[in-house]
């Protein structure tokens, strides 16, 4: 059944092509909430997904969200048709992933054809992900996601070889880009580095990097800037580079899941449209990551290395220590001014120097500037040498930005409170999910300025009254929230040398 409903629309930015029915007009035309029509105007045509309401319009009333209403170019009190149109294909191949069975490169094809067309509602795209984590894909069916993937957007096209790295998370204040980048384009190697923005954690690199320069970019001009520098550090999601990898995170994130085939074709489906040749991952390995023992990380190497060779690009992976944050700075203001001190002087925490030279290192063998096993040596030259912050500069340049930025330039929380050992001691834990925690409380990444800034790490001595580490925030409401979590949480904890006692009486153990 059809009907002509009178337009009514709203000015909300909503990112997906849906309408709002009265319950009792989609029920007179045989939809419900999550249903396809074809709405149709007298300038155009559209299929969108109907949610159903009583009281948000009135009977014979069509709600038009600002994307559809520009793509239909309809406006308040206009009549529009609207049709039912059957389910996209794709569901029926949902269906058979859920029950198990092996899909192929036609069948994957289509799933992502009709995600990226906004063809599938978000429960499908939630049952997709479901599938993926409960019943997992053969490595041939993950080499066909990742190439749907990776052309069902914009592609980078750049002569030559094209290096880049990532990293799959889970370490907070993992500040290595501006580190890498500027150390392998310094080199002479191309390296166009998209990023992301923090989803869970207290930064992301790109909300780092922002406070350098500009970090959204079209792709053309992300080539420029490559082409003149050799290296750019940007925002992925400015530009439609495998646009349905963030329709798969938002579907993710609520259920709190990350499916091994996901995973894989996430991070290589973006290197492969930025061209790369060869790539290096870095898989943090520890207690609260996600990977919390070796077994787990060398599995992971195995199969970002085995899906490199099926679509040309030469993967190799770095298992990287993961049980304490990298550095000592988490947020993006902290995690900033930590950054511009190691890439400008060489001066900074030993794991950050450390880690960005061996996968720089890394890169640079790949790229024959260094020997094997001189990779990490050499990319310490540069470093050291002042060649990566001249590299450095020469981006936040070209980016838009300053390049003669001061450490002090970058402002962080104006209001703190420092976490003092209550006794003699030695740390012998820092826990990521506890920083992330309290960093996120008191404000990041939202507001730059927030985080944690370690004075302790894993091994230090401390005294009584010593300064663990200092909570920075933006607003004293969001203090007290972190300091209150710091109290239920004890992130940074300390032990003496005697951790528990025993005697003959009493043989419980007793945890000191």
């Amino acid at each position: 059944m059809d009907g002509t409903f009178i337009a009514r629309t709203f000015d909300i930015d909503f990112a997906k092509r849906e309408v709002v029915l009265c319950s009792d007009d989609a029920a007179d035309l045989g939809v419900r909430t999550g249903s396809r029509v074809k709405v149709v105007s007298k300038k155009a045509a559209s299929v969108a997904i109907v949610n159903t309401t009583k009281k948000f319009v009135k009977q014979g009333e069509i709600g038009l969200f600002s994307k559809i209403s520009k793509e239909l170019k309809a406006e308040k009190g206009d009549k529009v048709a609207v049709h039912p149109v059957d389910r996209p294909s794709s569901v029926v191949f949902i269906k058979k992933k859920l029950a198990g069975e092996k899909l192929d490169a036609k069948e994957i094809q289509k799933v992502i054809d009709d995600m990226v067309s906004e063809s599938m509602s978000d429960i499908e795209i939630s049952a997709w992900v479901c599938a993926l984590e409960a019943g997992g894909m053969t490595l041939e069916e993950v080499t066909s996601l990742t190439t749907s993937m990776a052309l069902s957007g914009d592609t980078l096209e750049l002569e030559g070889n094209v290096y880049d790295k990532h990293s799959i998370g889970g370490v907070p204040g993992n500040k290595i880009t501006p580190l890498i980048i500027p150390i392998v384009a310094a080199c002479g190697l191309k390296i166009p580095k998209t990023s992301s923005r923090a989803i869970t954690s207290p930064s992301g690199t790109a909300d780092m990097i922002e406070l350098f320069c500009n970090v959204s970019f079209s792709l053309a001009e992300i080539k420029e800037i490559v082409e003149k520098t050799n290296g750019c550090m940007v925002w992925g999601g400015a530009v439609n580079l495998a646009p349905c990898d963030d329709m798969m995170i938002q579907a993710e994130f609520p259920l709190d899941l990350d499916p091994r085939p996901l995973l894989l074709a996430s991070v290589m489906s973006k290197k492969k449209a930025v061209g790369a040749n060869y790539c290096v991952i870095d898989l943090p390995v520890g207690h609260q990551t996600k990977l919390d023992n070796l077994p787990l990380g060398e599995k992971l190497a195995r199969d970002f290395i085995d899906l490199g060779a099926r679509i040309d690009m030469q993967v190799e992976c770095a298992l990287t220590y993961g049980g304490q944050p990298i550095g000592r700075a988490v947020g993006p203001a902290l995690e900033a001014r930590e950054a511009l001190l190691s890439v400008k002087a060489g001066v900074g925490p030993e794991s950050l120097i450390e880690k960005s030279c061996a996968i720089a290192g890394m890169l640079l063998e790949m790229g024959g500037v260094a020997p094997r096993d001189r990779g990490a040596a050499h990319a310490l030259e540069v470093l050291m040498s002042g060649k990566a912050y001249a590299k450095f500069q020469e981006i936040i340049e070209a980016q838009g930005g300053n390049p003669k930025i001061k450490v002090e330039d970058i402002p962080i929380g104006r209001y703190t409170f420092d976490v003092k050992a209550d006794s003699r001691g030695y740390v012998s834990k820092v826990s990521n999910s506890g920083i992330k925690l309290v960093a996120r409380a008191a404000g990041a990444p939202r507001d730059k300025g927030a985080g944690v800034l370690l004075a302790q790490k894993v091994g230090a001595k401390v005294n009584a009254g010593d300064v663990l580490f200092t909570v920075y925030a933006e607003r004293e409401s969001k203090l007290s929230n972190a300091q209150v979590l710091v109290n239920s949480l004890n992130p940074v904890k300390v032990e003496g040398m005697v951790l528990e006692t025993m005697n003959p009486n009493n043989p419980n153990i007793r945890i000191k």
